[in-house]
């Protein structure tokens, strides 16, 4: 009995394991789970990205506790032959930025947009708390660590052994420091929240669909080859449209109208028309949310 409670204990806190996978010559993408965020998934329910150069690999978000980034940075190393050389925050969710602490103490730059340094600051601490019963011992070490350098404005190219990135910001989405991060030499963007697949796209009290829908439409003009989203599989423009620019288009015209038309909230949630998203996973659970809260947006604006 002690031993079987001995495996059982060894099982449970074991570490995550992560892999890249390559979706363009030295560009990597790391799929994951699509559920909540559990003691097993180390609240790491989103995708991450991971880009090789001659000077040292580029990491797309840093996962959400200083244990998952040093995976992430060994997985890394592992798939790329090179130490992690920056790290990028695509966006201010947990799985995003959390991670940072890891890497900021081995003095490696981390960037991210500063439209979401406010939002850090505030709900930061917020987020390691509510991570804190799900992660328990795996969240220990954790903290809030900002990011060493800030971009501003709306498009930024970095570049890092040769290879450029393009950084798009519109005003955020699914929170205010949402930035996608395009590889023109391979047609490749890291969508962050931006992009959902196969799953509903949630919407929080820091979200706003009128700066996210501007954010799709850039992604749009990019004409990207390959998607990688911030949830769900690796993709194509094609069906990033269908899951979740439709989705924003058809909620913010539906509102629009109720707005104009002085239809009362209950009504013009219980009068949008699901049915093209309801094979999402999730979506019987965020749709109505999603309807509340793009009603409250679009009557304030």
């Amino acid at each position: 009995m002690l031993g079987l409670l001995a495996l059982l204990t060894a099982q449970a806190a074991r570490a995550l394991e992560i892999a890249f996978t390559a979706v363009a010559p030295g560009v990597y993408a790391y799929v994951g789970d699509t559920e909540g965020r559990t003691y097993d998934n180390e609240a790491l329910n989103a995708n991450i990205g991971l880009i090789a150069t001659p000077q040292g690999a580029i990491l797309i978000d840093s996962g959400a506790t200083v244990r998952t980034a040093a995976t992430l940075a060994a997985a890394a190393q592992r798939a790329t032959g090179q130490p992690v050389r920056w790290v990028i925050n695509t966006g201010t969710q947990d799985h995003r930025w959390l991670g940072n602490g890891y890497f900021v103490r081995q003095g490696i730059p981390v960037y991210a947009h500063a439209n979401g340094r406010a939002d850090m600051q505030r709900r930061g601490p917020e987020q390691l708390s509510a991570n804190a019963p799900v992660l328990k011992d795996k969240q220990a070490g954790t903290e809030v660590v900002l990011p060493t350098h800030w971009i501003d404005g709306d498009d930024t190219e970095l570049t890092l052994g040769g290879v450029t990135l393009r950084l798009v910001h519109r005003g955020g989405g699914h929170t205010p420091g949402d930035m996608m991060v395009y590889v023109p030499a391979h047609g490749v963007v890291f969508t962050g929240d931006v992009v959902y697949v196969d799953r509903i796209l949630g919407m929080h009290p820091v979200s706003r669909s009128r700066p996210w829908l501007a954010t799709f439409e850039a992604l749009e003009a990019l004409q990207p080859r390959i998607v990688v989203p911030g949830h769900g599989r690796v993709t194509d423009l094609a069906q990033a449209q269908r899951d979740t620019g439709e989705l924003l288009r058809a909620l913010r015209a539906h509102m629009r109208r109720a707005v104009d038309e002085g239809v009362d909230l209950g009504t013009a949630v219980r009068t949008f028309d699901a049915r093209p998203f309801a094979h999402l996973k999730h979506a019987e659970v965020w749709l109505p949310q999603l309807a509340n809260r793009t009603y409250l947006e679009v009557e304030q604006e």
